[in-house]
């Protein structure tokens, strides 16, 4: 059965439960019901491999004990079983229990979930067919990421704004040309279900050949995930790509540490993210940040962080809207301290759709080194295959469509996707970033309802960097905003 048919099964179970409210809940109890069994899993191989090894779970609570059989405890018993023992049990495990710190991520991981299911006949039902995957088979262990597509498809349905599924394509791509070594350190600070972190490791894995390079990887990856469900997801996709105990992986927010207070010890080599955006942060995190670049726009806080944290040489790769792009204000001040900075020498402009049905905003892959200051930028222009005229999903980006970026990428020339700015230019424009491709002359005007569309896009953002710049002039002089303070 396709995995997707499987968690579509388990969902329509769920529903039934009187104590399941709406997709995000039943989503959540997937989570950490798959979380205990892909546990439990990885614990069958840790007991075979490693002499000693000590769960950090009591016996009575580990999946094969209460979950594996078809048979197994059910009903009422097992509602209660689920409510009086495991989860206030998992709750307060001790930082202590079983080996390399897992105590501490059970811990981390259940502090935040919850049992929505009130009926034990129906619980005992998502488990049997939760059972059906075998996570310590490869071709199923990759199926995790169907799984977690599904649920964040799922999850745009339940109308949850702000979770956003890189496509593979995208990540691989971002991940291959920052080409993360072993030794490296390498951070998503915006990690949500950890796509680009698990392209990281199996990009690294390639060069891994003794338990002692294995160490290494197994301390380079970082992660921080503002909200519990994917912080969830993250940890259990780490733990598949075998990361053993990703007790690196944070729930946590990185925008709420004061800028200042990250130190040289907290600085990486690698960062690759797709950070929230079109959404605002709430009030008082743009004052973790200097004042001339404060804001409450993720994505461009986000940008302020990554700059900061990355060591002198270090290399990212980040999603950033069209909007980062021509925005004006404290937009352009962030742009002038990235090009002062780092060296941006790439910017691949990414069509309509690529992050359908998720957000239709128009995106681009930011590539630049710490330590030195731009003196160039290369636009590149991904087009869309032919007989394509637009991504979806049943129809995404392939990585199939990034040979020509990377057959250009080592052996730069420009030609009719690819062009050279300077930047005496982007600073005449005050820097605006938003360069369009002078290579292409369109012959036709275009389609009218996708020139209105673009019209309607460019239209909203423009109002929204409006509202943004009308803020930052009420801040600066001392003009109480309207919205609520905590």
């Amino acid at each position: 059965m396709a995995v997707g048919t499987t968690i579509k099964t388990i969902q329509d179970i769920m529903r039934k439960d009187a104590g399941v409210d709406g997709d995000a809940q039943r989503i959540s109890q997937l989570s950490w019901m798959l979380f205990l069994k892909i546990f439990d899993d990885k614990e069958k191989e840790y007991e075979l491999m490693r002499k000693g090894y000590r769960s950090p779970m009591p016996d009575r609570l580990r999946w094969r004990n209460w979950a594996a059989q078809d048979e197994g405890i059910t009903g009422d018993a097992l509602l209660k079983f689920i409510d009086a023992d495991l989860f206030p049990t998992l709750k307060e495990l001790p930082a202590e229990a079983g080996s390399n710190g897992s105590g501490i991520l059970l811990r981390r991981v259940f502090e935040d979930s919850y049992n929505y299911m009130k009926n034990g006949t129906l619980i005992r039902q998502v488990a049997n067919k939760i059972n059906e995957i075998d996570f310590n088979r490869s071709e199923d262990r990759h199926l995790f990421g169907e799984i977690y597509e599904k649920i964040l498809k799922d999850l745009q349905s339940a109308g949850n704004a702000g979770e956003y599924y890189t496509p593979r394509a995208v990540t691989q791509f971002m991940v291959d040309m920052v080409d993360p070594h072993l030794g490296e350190s390498i951070l998503d600070p915006a990690c949500g279900t950890g796509g680009f972190l698990a392209c990281a490791i199996e990009n690294i894995r390639k060069t891994v050949k003794t338990p002692k390079d294995e160490e290494l990887l197994q301390s380079s990856i970082h992660g921080v995930e503002k909200k519990p469900m994917p912080h969830l997801l993250c940890v259990t996709n780490m733990m598949l790509h075998g990361i053993d105990v990703p007790i690196q992986i944070r729930h946590d927010n990185t925008l709420a540490r004061p800028l200042k207070d990250y130190t040289a010890r907290d600085r990486v080599d690698v960062i690759v993210t797709n950070p929230p955006f079109g959404g605002m942060e709430e009030d008082g995190i743009e004052q973790n940040f200097p004042s001339m670049y404060q804001t409450r726009e993720t994505a461009d806080l986000f940008l302020i962080l990554i700059m900061h944290i990355l060591k002198d040489g270090g290399r990212a790769a980040i999603v950033l809207p069209d909007g980062t792009l021509f925005g004006e204000g404290v937009k352009s001040r962030i742009k002038e301290k990235l090009l002062t900075e780092c060296n941006l020498h790439t910017i691949v402009r990414l069509p309509n759709g690529v992050f359908s049905p998720y957000t239709g905003i128009k995106t681009n892959l930011l590539f630049f080194e710490k330590g030195k200051p731009t003196k160039e930028i290369w636009y590149y222009e991904h087009t869309y295959p032919e007989s394509v005229k637009s991504y979806n999903k049943t129809k995404p980006i392939r990585i199939e469509e990034f040979k020509p970026e990377k057959a250009w990428w080592t052996n730069r020339s420009e030609n009719e996707h690819a062009w050279r700015v300077p930047i005496e230019q982007v600073i005449a424009n005050g820097f605006n970033l938003d360069i369009k491709n002078p290579n292409v002359i369109a012959d036709e005007l275009g389609d009218p309802a996708e020139l209105l569309r673009e019209y309607e896009r460019i239209r909203a953002e423009a109002a929204a960097t409006r509202e943004a710049l009308k803020r930052e002039l009420m801040m600066s002089l001392g003009t109480p905003s309207s919205g609520k303070k905590q």
